[in-house]
């Protein structure tokens, strides 16, 4: 099983997050809001227009085409990780590039209390862990990869692999605005990546992507962060569904635990960062029990299921004992079907 081996290892005891080491074709429109200014919407309330389609998708469906003030959040959080003790977990030389004047400043880590700074620690982890799987998927000749609900994701601007194709995934409104970031940040885009808008109201993902170049003989590697939670179960088998139908295809992805699963501290943080999304109309409606979701990832063809909770990741980080680590709730999982 692949090890990872990062430079500033950390861990959980007793509910809270401590540093054990610290070691050294563009788009633009007037239309778009700026960078700052989503930044700034990120507190206010729930956006006029924002639902969450009733219909077999589960996809936000973002009638204003207005770019998703949750992406923002992650992206923020991977600026901010670049300034922090922990840095060595996850570097991106990008994080703070492709926000220009809505990136956070190093300041902003003295006003970092234990659930942000858990939150952080998963969104670094869970990059680190995609990446460090993906790695592995290339050696043994992987050259597709999938990042669905990119965000403002940098994995293509840092991909080291010249012949990895990148297909960035996301809905039309925020990969325009992403798009926008990148040239407004001076920064080019990849000759490797193609971007696929998909409207999951209208669009079907498989044939958009196929429209856009993915091979669906080969194999191909699927990593879709932070996009789970905000998705009907429907939604969420059946893409897992299609992707399992790849032979040789693996997902990494994130899920929670249902509350009542988790420590008093995951439990709280669970409340804090929940009501947070759900107050700017992106609300957590999926959450799984490990040993149910493993059943179905099987039986939809899966033969190579790798789950870690966060107690694990920590160990991992830190070389502390399991026992020395709790349980927030979170997860990391990838999934793969070898033949």
């Amino acid at each position: 099983m692949h090890k990872i081996k990062p430079e500033a290892p950390i861990t959980w005891t007793n509910g809270s997050a401590r540093v054990l080491e610290a070691v050294p074709g563009q788009v633009k429109s007037a239309d778009w809001p700026g960078r700052q200014e989503m930044s700034a919407e990120m507190s206010q309330t729930r956006r006029p227009g924002l639902r969450t389609s009733p219909q077999s998708s589960g996809i936000v469906d973002m009638e204003n085409a207005t770019p998703s003030r949750t992406a923002l959040g992650v992206a923020r959080m991977r600026a901010l990780h670049q300034f922090s003790p922990q840095a060595g977990l996850f570097r991106d030389a990008y994080a703070i590039a492709i926000l220009g004047e809505a990136a956070p400043a190093a300041q902003e880590l003295e006003q970092e209390d234990e659930r942000r700074l858990r939150m952080r620690l998963f969104v670094a982890a869970r990059a680190r862990f995609a990446e460090d799987w993906l790695a592995a998927a290339v050696r043994r000749g992987v050259r597709q990869l999938v990042v669905l609900g990119a965000g403002l994701d940098t994995f293509s601007l840092r991909n080291p692999y010249p012949d990895l194709s990148v297909f960035e995934v996301d809905h039309p409104a925020t990969q325009a605005w992403k798009r926008k970031c990148i040239a407004d940040s001076g920064l080019a885009e990849p000759a490797a990546t193609r971007f696929v808008p998909v409207d999951f109201e209208r669009q079907s993902l498989s044939a958009e992507l196929a429209e856009a170049g993915l091979q669906s003989t080969a194999p191909a590697f699927f990593i879709w962060l932070g996009v789970v939670p905000y998705l009907t179960k429907e939604a969420i088998f059946n893409t897992l569904s299609w992707i399992a139908g790849i032979p040789g295809s693996e997902v990494v992805f994130d899920y929670s635990e249902p509350i009542e699963n988790r420590d008093a501290a995951g439990q709280a943080a669970q409340a804090f960062h929940a009501a947070r999304v759900a107050s700017v109309g992106e609300p957590w409606i999926s959450f799984f029990v490990p040993a149910e979701l493993a059943k179905s990832l099987t039986e939809l063809g899966f033969d190579e299921i790798e789950d870690l909770k966060s107690g694990d990741i920590a160990a991992r980080f830190s070389g502390a004992p399991k026992a020395m680590t709790s349980n927030s709730g979170g997860h990391i999982i990838r999934a793969r079907r070898s033949a």
